[in-house]
């Protein structure tokens, strides 16, 4: 996927390797820098594993899986990695799939996520079978809030003992090109 200024890759199995290996095996299999502070808040081993496992297992969910969000530039040989971004798993039964994103340390509040998560929206709604796409933030992350409403969706629900926010978007709350 392309926005204005960034590529969002699909995970690959290769990709989940190199990050158990570090940040040069990382550079290489995106063919990206990679920012000092990767990982990406949020972005644990293993949700690394479960991605890996489920491209090994099901080849096909690679659509619907993570993202490496890469900055494009024009002066530059390489891009920069600046997050991950995508969906828990493809839609369910009920049209609903479940979306994720964590940017690295130097690149927040630059509109990245912002962007990354514009892309996921737009290219989930392509599927017919797309009806709603949530979200999950903690209700202290205002930042990412704020990421979620930019892109249109709406709280629904807040479960006071995690502190966890849920948000949605519906088809039918946006116009799809």
């Amino acid at each position: 996927m392309l926005t204005e200024r960034l590529q969002l890759t699909p995970a690959t199995v290769q990709l989940c390797f190199a990050e158990a290996q570090g940040h040069e095996a990382v550079a290489q299999a995106v063919g990206a820098q990679v920012p000092s502070s990767w990982p990406p808040p949020v972005f644990e081993p293993d949700d690394v594993e479960r991605i890996r496992h489920r491209l090994e297992t099901d080849p096909g969910a690679a659509p619907w899986t993570l993202h490496y969000v890469l900055l494009r530039s024009a002066t530059r040989k390489k891009p920069d990695l600046v997050g991950v971004a995508g969906y828990l798993e493809p839609p369910n039964d009920d049209g609903v799939v479940e979306i994720g994103y964590a940017i690295a340390a130097e690149h927040q509040r630059q509109g990245y996520a912002t962007e990354a998560v514009q892309a996921l929206v737009a290219r989930a709604f392509l599927d017919a079978k797309v009806d709603v796409i949530s979200a999950t933030t903690h209700a202290g992350l205002a930042a990412s809030q704020g990421v979620l409403r930019k892109a249109g969706f709406v709280a629904v629900a807040r479960d006071q003992r995690s502190g966890l926010m849920r948000y949605e978007i519906s088809r039918g709350s946006i116009a799809v090109l």
